[in-house]
C-alpha cells in the first residue's frame, strides 16, 4: 500500500476532511503568463469580480490585485490558519476591495456572480505526484473533482472565465464541461509533473492535459454545439 500523505504527517499537517492539497506552499505572482491573459480577456469588464478558491495565504489574491486594480477579489481556502494570514496581510495593505473567508466549496457563493475565478495548484494532492499509486482514491476522488468544478460553473456569470492549472483529473471528462469553450492551452514547460487520474480514480499513464481556460457560454449560445475551442481573439491573445 502506498503511504499517501506522509510528507504531509511529517510536517506537522494532517489533511483537512474535504482537503485536496495538504501543501500551503505558493509563490508571489505564480503564474503571469496566465494572469496577463485573464487581465487581457477580462479588458472590457471595467470592474471585475474574481473569485480566488483555495487561496492558500493570499499571494494568489494579491498578485490579482496587481492585475487587476479595479477589480473586487475574493479568496477562500479550507485552512482558517490561512485565512487568518490573508487578513492580516489584506489590513496591512489596507485593500479594500479584497475580501476573504474559509471555506472548502463555493457552495456559499452567489450564483452568476463572478466574472472570472482561479482555481491553480488545489484540486491535487502532491503526494500522488511520485506515490507509484495506481488509483488516487480514497485520497481524493473524481467525483469530488466534479462536484466543486460544478459549482464553479454555477458561479461564473455568462461569459465568465475558469482557470484550473494543476489538477489530478481533466476539466473535459466532466458532464459541466460541455457548457465552456477551452480558451487558453498551456505550454508543455508551463505545466506542473503531476498524474492524471480518470472518471473511475485509475491512474492515466503518459498523459498529459493542456487545457487550463474555460469560458463559460453565454446563455444565448449555451445550447450551440461548435469544433472550435476558442473565439478568434482568444486566438489573439494565445499568439500574443
Amino acid at each position: 500500500m502506498v503511504r499517501l500523505g506522509l510528507a504531509a504527517a511529517r510536517a506537522g499537517r494532517r489533511p483537512l476532511s474535504g482537503q485536496f492539497q495538504p501543501y500551503n506552499h505558493t509563490l508571489p505572482d505564480r503564474y503571469p503568463w496566465l494572469f496577463r491573459f485573464a487581465a487581457r480577456a477580462l479588458v472590457e469588464r471595467s470592474n471585475p469580480n474574481i473569485l480566488s478558491f483555495g487561496c492558500s495565504e493570499g499571494d494568489e489574491v494579491f498578485a490579482l490585485a496587481k492585475y487587476f486594480p479595479y477589480a473586487t477579489i475574493r479568496g477562500i481556502d479550507i485552512d482558517p490558519r490561512n485565512i487568518a494570514r490573508c487578513r492580516a496581510r489584506g489590513r496591512e495593505g489596507s485593500r479594500e476591495r479584497l475580501s476573504f473567508g474559509e471555506a472548502s466549496t463555493t457552495q456559499a457563493e452567489p450564483s452568476s456572480s463572478y466574472d472570472a475565478l482561479f482555481c491553480l495548484a488545489v484540486l491535487c494532492n502532491g503526494d500522488l505526484t511520485n506515490s507509484g499509486a495506481k488509483r488516487c482514491d480514497p485520497v481524493i476522488t473524481f467525483d469530488a473533482f466534479e462536484r466543486i468544478v460544478t459549482d464553479f460553473a454555477r458561479c461564473l456569470k455568462p461569459g465568465g472565465l475558469l482557470f484550473l492549472h494543476t489538477a489530478n483529473f481533466r476539466f473535459c471528462d466532466t458532464a459541466i464541461s460541455a457548457e465552456f469553450d477551452v480558451v487558453l492551452k498551456a505550454e508543455p514547460c508551463q505545466l506542473a509533473n503531476d498524474v492524471l487520474f480518470d472518471r473511475g480514480n485509475r491512474l492515466m499513464r503518459n498523459t498529459r492535459y493542456h487545457d487550463i481556460g474555460f469560458r463559460k457560454r453565454p446563455i444565448e449560445v449555451k445550447e450551440r454545439v461548435t469544433g472550435s475551442t476558442a473565439t478568434q481573439d482568444d486566438q489573439a491573445w494565445l499568439s500574443a
